[in-house]
């Protein structure tokens, strides 16, 4: 009650409706309200939250009003308990280090099953046993990047025209739209790049090249994409929303990255596995709608390239906590003067979400890179995750490329990197660091490789 006072004083000052002195007097005024926290009997009050909020949304209310209901829920302990010790031990060390002052820093984490969508932690707040407002769920916060891969997911979808290593122009860009002003983004180095590779300008995070890229390839048409991962708010139309210029829950996002994670698998997040009456009989809940939003080839290449954000773009600073054979994917985000700090990633076997930032809003200084992926890293670090394995689809061929010239390689050209795509959609042309002779090997295994899919497809395999 009292931060929230406080926040009405000051935005009242802000505005000029009173004075300074008002505002002193105001603020220094005490509340006359007893101080009792808000603690409940539960361990877990945030994930309990949710709970409620989903059984008034799978089982009818009448069903519910029933005495004697046994609810078995998806919390893994475990889980719940390293996202909260992670969350706290960090929001701790940042306070201490930047010397934040009250109200410190606050967070929320979500953790789900990447393929069953079942949630496994969720965490509202660092007094993770308060009962009152759930950040994790009640928090909707401008997102930054982390809807930057709906717009790759959107031309990775058109293979004949982007690839990724589609060259895309991170040169000085701005949109002009009748009605409104002109809309100039600039990069966090405040440089430009020139033209980047389609996987650099995601890993790097440039927005300028992803303002262009999502622009040419239309803003409704991005956010229609939006829509199909799994975000139900309104997303409105404008060019900015193309930076995270709208507002999302923690567990929204979830939901968003949960349909990546899955591999274009669209399905509501659910915290339930069951209800059942006093007797034993489960209750009939309403259906639950899964569906393949996404085709496989796409979501795959997506992928690929959010592995390239942790392996060397803006999140490569896991490999503090995790070690580089899990081939974690994710995407960090921050907002504009640094108010809110996100990473969204996921493992083989587990998706997170971490947001830090204030409550009031006010700049928080700190990035995605820099507070949300430590908690993550740290979280994950203690839950030993599987390594993210990607099953390649049918039409998904895996070629050489050489770095220098962005053309056909192999092996033997210096720092080349084995790349998926779109089968007909690689570069036919030869580095010259790749001979003759590996281009007989090349077209004996794309030969063994097209034998073995035939052999599977007669088999059923």
């Amino acid at each position: 009650a009292l931060e929230r006072r406080n926040l009405v004083l000051r935005e009242t000052r802000e505005h000029g409706s009173i004075t300074l002195e008002q505002y002193a007097a105001a603020r220094a005024t005490e509340l006359g309200v007893t101080r009792k926290p808000a603690m409940g009997t539960s361990p877990y009050p945030a994930f309990l939250r949710l709970v409620h909020r989903q059984m008034r949304r799978d089982y009818d209310e009448a069903d519910l009003r029933s005495e004697g209901l046994r609810i078995f829920t998806t919390l893994d302990p475990r889980v719940q308990r390293a996202a909260e010790s992670a969350l706290i031990r960090r929001l701790a060390q940042f306070d201490k280090e930047h010397r934040f002052g009250e109200p410190g820093l606050e967070g929320a984490v979500v953790v789900t099953d990447p393929q069953s969508g079942e949630v496994q932690a969720l965490v509202g707040g660092r007094d993770v046993r308060y009962q009152g407002y759930n950040r994790a769920i009640d928090a909707a916060r401008p997102v930054g990047s982390l809807l930057k891969p709906a717009i790759y997911l959107t031309a990775l979808s058109e293979p004949s025209r982007y690839t990724l290593l589609t060259p895309i122009d991170d040169g000085p860009f701005v949109w002009k739209s009748r009605g409104a002003p002109d809309w100039e983004p600039a990069n966090y180095d405040r440089k430009f790049h020139g033209a980047v590779p389609l996987r650099v300008a995601l890993a790097q995070s440039y927005n300028v090249a992803t303002a262009r890229l999502g622009t040419e390839l239309g803003i409704e048409r991005v956010l229609a994409n939006v829509r199909r991962l799994g975000v139900e708010r309104e997303v409105q139309p404008f060019a900015s929303a193309l930076l995270g210029a709208t507002d999302l829950s923690p567990f929204e996002v979830a939901q968003m990255y949960q349909t990546i994670a899955s591999g274009g698998w669209r399905a509501p997040l659910r915290s339930i596995r069951e209800v059942t009456t006093q007797e034993g009989r489960p209750l009939q809940r309403y259906p639950l709608a899964v569906e393949q939003a996404f085709a496989p080839e796409p979501m795959y290449l997506l992928t690929a390239a959010m592995q390239d954000v942790v392996r060397e773009g803006t999140a490569q600073g896991l490999k503090n906590f995790l070690p580089p054979e899990l081939a974690v994917a994710g995407k960090t985000g921050t907002t504009d003067e640094q108010r809110d700090a996100w990473f969204a990633g996921f493992t083989g076997d587990r998706l997170g979400v971490v947001w830090i930032g204030y409550d009031d809003n006010r700049a928080a200084r700190l990035t995605g890179a820099g507070a949300a992926v430590p908690v993550w890293g740290e979280m994950m670090a203690a839950l030993a995750p599987e390594p993210l394995a990607l099953a390649k689809p049918e039409r998904i061929e895996l070629v050489w490329i050489d770095p220098q010239t962005g053309l056909r390689g192999s092996m033997s050209c210096e720092g080349a990197r084995e790349l998926p795509f779109v089968q007909g959609s690689a570069p036919e042309e030869r580095a010259p660091c790749s001979g003759p002779l590996d281009a007989a090997v090349e077209a004996v295994d794309a030969t063994v490789e097209r034998a073995k899919s035939w052999l599977d497809r007669l088999f059923g395999k």
